[in-house]
């Protein structure tokens, strides 16, 4: 069973979490805040995992994160916020979290989220999801749902890009998705980026498929319904993801 600490500035949920954690064998420590779960971090000896909130008040999560992973990358950190989105997912991935929940989030949720990350390789150097290529969410979890894929497997057919993946959900159940961009998401996005041809061809299609279905993890917690999932428009957080993207 592992070692845990919660940095959470609300009372119900470090208690909540505490609970649900203890009743599986781990034990469990909490925070109040940024600052005292920094100091309970460098004190108390070696972690296996921080459930971390990203909104409390002094410090925020991301600036815990970064301090964290300062001074020790063989700790799992998955984020927690009610108040996120799939961009603050990506800038956690970058800075080292293994997950990220979204509030609010059931015990099973929680549990299932913990032991996906606890059985996942120590993270160590840079976090793919900065590689020159583009974003990957290939190497983290969304809400305890892990997205795998092969690089290339995607193809370029009459109706636009289409990417396979596969997900496993907290409980280890597999499910099979195919992502589709039409052709004019893809044509706006050239047009939102004035460019003719998109740096990195299918690979850059890829990154945004990805952005695709780790954004519907993050609303929903479940698999897309029948397996298919459609890019019906450039929303504003596609252009992010986008200018995020090339400007990597």
């Amino acid at each position: 069973m592992a070692h845990i600490l919660v940095i959470d500035d609300e009372t119900n949920i470090r208690t909540m979490v505490r609970l649900a954690l203890q009743h599986i064998g781990h034990t469990v420590e909490t925070a109040a805040d940024g600052l005292e779960g920094l100091e309970k971090f460098a004190s108390d000896g070696k972690y296996d995992l921080v459930l971390l909130d990203q909104r409390m008040p002094g410090i925020e999560g991301l600036d815990v994160l970064r301090q964290i992973r300062h001074t020790d990358r063989q700790t799992h950190v998955i984020m927690a916020t009610a108040f996120g989105t799939i961009d603050l997912a990506v800038e956690a991935m970058k800075l080292g979290a293994t997950d990220f929940l979204r509030k609010p989030f059931t015990a099973e949720t929680l549990r299932g989220a913990v032991h996906v990350a606890l059985n996942e390789p120590l993270p160590s150097g840079e976090s793919p999801a900065s590689k020159s290529s583009g974003v990957t969410f290939s190497s983290t979890t969304i809400n305890g749902f892990r997205i795998e894929f092969l690089v290339g497997s995607g193809k370029r057919t009459s109706e636009g890009f289409v990417q396979p993946f596969t997900m496993r959900s907290p409980t280890g159940s597999i499910g099979a998705c195919h992502v589709t961009l039409p052709v004019y998401i893809m044509e706006l996005v050239k047009a939102h980026t004035d460019r003719e041809h998109i740096p990195g061809g299918d690979r850059f299609w890829q990154s945004l498929c990805e952005e695709a279905i780790a954004n519907h993890l993050w609303q929903n917690a479940e698999f897309p319904e029948g397996g298919e999932l459609r890019i019906e428009e450039l929303s504003g957080g596609l252009r992010r993801f986008v200018d995020a993207v090339l400007a990597v």
